[in-house]
């Protein structure tokens, strides 16, 4: 799997505390969501506001609650790189770093369960320092088969594509509000708004599934979810093969939209990077 040279979500020290607050549908897929990939913990429950958690109904909202949260990445980019960020740049950087990990919470569940929750984003928070996201299900979507299908706020559809319809309409209704209040501070137009959230997606289940050590299946579940465009996202997975100095058979794309990372690091670029020469790819997959 190719990892990007841009900077990651957050990965602290693991949470000490559960990894459930109370058992649902989705419970085991958080848990070995958690399990594979530490810096992120999925707790269930009611949404959470202070004391490190922000909301994300707050973070839409604006105002104070989005800039305590930037200055988390404009403190960082001081940090790591020795040189203030460009506001649109720290701002991309704060907005790849939650639509990363929520798009999890949706696409995790679809990928190992066959279910995927509607989370609007009154039912989120999440908090920075210690890698957690709450969650509070009420409702999602399942095949006809599924055991779980007669469970309260189980909303059943007929197939595959009927679940894959749901994973892009709940992702969209949950970044959707988060774009909008982000938008201005990254300068950045609609289209490549949502292109960063078809790269999310995308990478994101990519690496989870890596993890888990399903890629081929995340591969292949991804480009069937985003087999092109499909609105509101403006470019599908775009996968495509490399073939490496043995022959083997090495997997990328090309991201959608701009981390701006070369801002920092000129001579950096990220290994999905259309700017990241095949060759280059190569070099770094075996390296890695």
């Amino acid at each position: 799997m190719a990892v990007p040279a841009r900077p990651l979500p957050d990965t602290p020290a693991p949470s000490r505390g559960p990894a459930a607050v109370t058992a649902s549908p989705l419970s085991e897929a958080y848990t070995r969501l958690s399990g594979v990939y530490p810096g992120l913990t999925v707790l269930e429950g009611e949404p959470r506001s202070g004391g490190g958690w922000v909301t994300s109904a707050e973070l839409a909202a604006g105002g104070a609650a989005l800039d305590a949260f930037l200055g988390w990445d404009e403190d960082q980019v001081l940090r790591d790189y020795g040189e203030p960020g460009r506001p649109d740049v720290v701002a991309g950087f704060g907005l790849h770093r939650y639509v990363w990990p929520a798009c999890l919470l949706v696409t995790v569940p679809w990928f190992l369960l066959r279910r995927v929750p509607r989370l609007p984003v009154g039912q989120v928070s999440l908090d920075r320092a210690r890698g957690r996201m709450t969650v509070r299900v009420t409702e999602f979507r399942c095949l006809p088969d599924d055991p779980a299908a007669a469970l309260p706020g189980a909303r059943v559809v007929p197939d595959e594509e009927g679940l894959r319809d749901a994973v892009r309409e709940a992702v969209a209704e949950h970044v959707g509000p988060v774009l909008d209040a982000f938008r201005r501070r990254t300068r950045r137009g609609t289209r490549a708004l949502w292109g960063m959230v078809a790269d999310d997606i995308t990478e994101g289940l990519w690496r989870i599934g890596a993890l888990l050590g399903e890629e081929d299946r995340a591969l292949t579940e991804l480009a069937g979810l985003l087999p092109s465009a499909v609105t509101p996202y403006p470019v599908g997975a775009g996968f495509r093969e490399l073939t490496g100095p043995d022959g083997d058979r090495l997997v990328t794309r090309d991201r959608a939209a701009c981390c701006l990372f070369y801002t920092l690091r000129p001579r950096e670029t990220c290994a999905t990077c259309p700017r990241t020469c095949d060759t280059e790819r190569i070099r770094r997959q075996i390296a890695s």
